[in-house]
């Protein structure tokens, strides 16, 4: 069960991060900072960023997720893999797979699979409950995804992603027709205040986000897009579209109430990949075509 803890403060202190830290044993800073950036941490009921200077008479209210599940086992799940070498995979990952066991989904991740079809990760020195993984897609987005097999390569990965080297091209189908025909949305995200499992964009207290997108149909109902992330933010393609009155057909959390085309799922595809090989230093440019449950809805699209 998630732990909610609250303290009043007393005196100045001199980091939010730091301070949590302090306060909750269990807690590294590390931990405490990533607790910060999911919107866990609020003072006086705002999300903050970790450096922020508590001042006397704060209040400061923390919720602790359970702790991550066992270390997660093998298990002889299906892969399609794109890509593969003794040092990285890049995986097509279907919709409705989760990356990493989590609360709630201990097994049946792409994870537990990793482990069965590339056993030698296991003993990599990497982190034991998300071995390899450098970047997340969400439940229900399908598309390529790169693993690391070891602690070198799962660095250096991580490196390019944080400056931005990995180019990431989704595919979009929305709804209404898109106009301008390609544009860029630069708005901070942050944790939604009234629905904490949910992110919005935050004019104050969010994190720099930029997507952009062109226009590669236009449809009866709907405009499908390319999207290129250039920032990595939680949900940030769903957020960002429906914030400018575009949202992704099929997405449950940030679409419509009453949506008007039958979609099983959010109609998001991780389409392109690119990014330099960290040993090998060649240039990657991988890409997997739209699963056939988005390829039938477009085709259907196609002919009303």
């Amino acid at each position: 069960m998630t732990q909610e803890q609250v303290w009043r403060v007393e005196e100045s202190a001199e980091r939010l991060d730091r301070y949590v830290a302090a306060h909750c044993p269990q807690l590294t800073r590390s931990r405490a900072q990533r607790l910060i950036r999911e919107g866990r941490v609020t003072v006086n009921g705002a999300t903050v960023t970790p450096s922020y200077l508590p001042v006397p008479g704060d209040l400061v209210q923390v919720s602790i997720p359970a702790p991550a599940s066992p270390t997660p086992q093998p298990e002889a799940l299906p892969l399609e893999i794109v890509f593969e070498d003794r040092h990285l995979l890049v995986v097509n990952k279907p919709a409705g797979l989760v990356v990493h066991p989590a609360p709630g989904h201990p097994s049946g991740t792409l994870v537990n699979a990793l482990l069965a079809h590339r056993p030698e990760v296991n003993a990599a020195d990497l982190d034991p409950t998300r071995p390899g993984i450098v970047h997340r897609l969400d439940r229900d987005t399908s598309g390529l995804i790169v693993v690391a097999a070891n602690r070198e390569v799962q660095a250096a990965l991580q490196a390019q992603w944080k400056s931005r080297k990995i180019v990431k091209r989704y595919l979009a189908l929305v709804y209404g027709r898109v106009e301008p025909p390609q544009a860029t949305i630069d708005a901070p995200l942050g944790r939604d205040p009234a629905h904490r499992q949910r992110i919005a964009v935050r004019e104050s207290g969010g994190r720099a986000a930029r997507t952009s997108y062109q226009v590669r149909e236009h449809l009866a109902q709907a405009t499908l897009l390319e999207v290129l992330l250039h920032t990595g933010r939680t949900h940030q393609i769903r957020v960002h579209l429906a914030s400018v009155g575009y949202p992704v057909v099929g997405d449950r959390v940030y679409g419509p109430r009453r949506p008007t085309i039958t979609a099983p799922r959010q109609m998001l595809h991780a389409w392109r990949l690119s990014f330099t090989h960290p040993v090998t230093g060649a240039l990657l440019a991988l890409e997997a075509d739209p699963p056939p449950d988005f390829d039938t809805l477009l085709q259907l699209l196609r002919a009303t």
